[in-house]
């Protein structure tokens, strides 16, 4: 197993966390909702695994870049 990790391509506030740790996610699929100059962009999932870890909260400021989560691939 190994890890990958969900990056924002934007900076931006968090808007809604779309999944949890131990949630099943599709490469594509949404896991973090961000906002960022009135419209809402998701930080999707680069590839299929189960969710480890959330690294932001709802509200909280990103900058491109940031780790948004990590992903455990098979």
């Amino acid at each position: 197993m190994s890890n990958v990790e969900a990056k924002s391509e934007i900076s931006g506030r968090v808007f809604q966390i779309a999944a949890e740790p131990g949630q099943r996610v599709e490469e594509g699929d949404a896991v973090v909702i961000l906002e960022a100059m009135k419209m809402e962009i998701a930080v999707e999932a680069p590839k299929a695994g189960v969710v480890k870890e959330i690294r932001v909260a709802v509200e909280q400021p990103v900058e491109e870049g940031d780790v948004i989560a990590i992903i455990e691939t098979a």
